[in-house]
């Protein structure tokens, strides 16, 4: 039986991602800072489901985590897919939250790559390693400066490290996870003032349209079983941005968001 170790796992897609990856017949080991949240998850899948209790902006925590996973045996899927959101005007978001967003959302997989890769070589088999960024790390927003900052530099980490191991030779492929809206817990940060109507609107539209973890795992599985790079199980939600902003840069034109007139200072 195939082992998959997922950070981020007690709500939202990791949490969906350990329960498909269970019912898929996989073993899972669950990490996220949230003890009480991630032991309830666990519990809820059965003994297939290990929790470890893990800070994955913490170098050594993610040694931790690598070091319980491989006393199961050798992982063949590592999803790093920890993150968090800050909504607000870039210069006014304090220092912390903005350090929080680099930890987690950008150091978070480095650190998991730097824990789970050598082990994975070492290993010798076949394994998959998918990193969460997020359509967001292809459409910037403004009022959410940190979150598309960090999941652009995602998008930039995990095509290096594909490349990287390539040139290695080695046995391990890599995917890129961009989601869509996916209902979970991540806007559960107030706003400050002058995000509120923004947020109010994101939270609408997650309501309205997005998915549930338990509907967008099994697509996010069905794109690992066939090999896919780029992983994007919500198409819509990256077009017809996607286009419009690859045009726009290809005609050198400044960027406009939200109706604004972009010819204004």
């Amino acid at each position: 039986m195939s082992l998959a170790v997922i950070t981020g796992a007690a709500s939202g897609i990791g949490a969906g991602l350990a329960r498909e990856a269970a019912r898929r017949g996989m073993r899972v080991v669950l990490a996220d800072r949230d003890a009480a949240a991630l032991a309830d998850v666990a519990c809820a899948i059965g003994p297939a489901a290990h929790a470890v209790p893990t800070d994955v902006s913490d170098p050594a925590a993610l040694e931790a985590l690598a070091e319980a996973a491989y006393a199961l045996g050798p992982v063949s899927l590592l999803f790093n897919n920890a993150g968090v959101l800050s909504t607000g005007r870039s210069w006014e978001i304090d220092a912390a939250a903005w350090q929080r967003s680099l930890d987690v959302n950008i150091g978070g997989v480095v650190n998991g790559l730097r824990a789970f890769v050598p082990r994975m070589l070492a290993a010798g088999q076949p394994a998959r390693i998918v990193n969460t960024a997020s359509v967001g790390g292809f459409l910037p927003s403004p009022l959410m400066a940190p979150y598309s900052a960090t999941k652009f530099a995602v998008v930039a980490l995990t095509e290096c490290l594909a490349g990287e191991l390539a040139m290695a030779g080695a046995p391990i492929a890599v995917s890129l996870l961009a989601p869509g809206p996916v209902k979970s817990e991540i806007f559960r940060e107030a706003p400050p003032p002058a995000a509120g109507a923004f947020h109010t609107m994101l939270t609408g539209l997650l309501a309205e349209h997005g998915l549930t973890p338990d509907q967008f795992a099994p697509l996010v599985f069905d794109a690992v079983a066939r090999g896919d790079y780029w992983i994007i199980p919500q198409p819509e939600a990256l077009e017809p941005g996607w286009s419009e902003r690859n045009a726009a840069i290809a005609a050198r034109r400044p960027p406009a968001f939200f109706q604004v007139d972009e010819t204004q200072p």
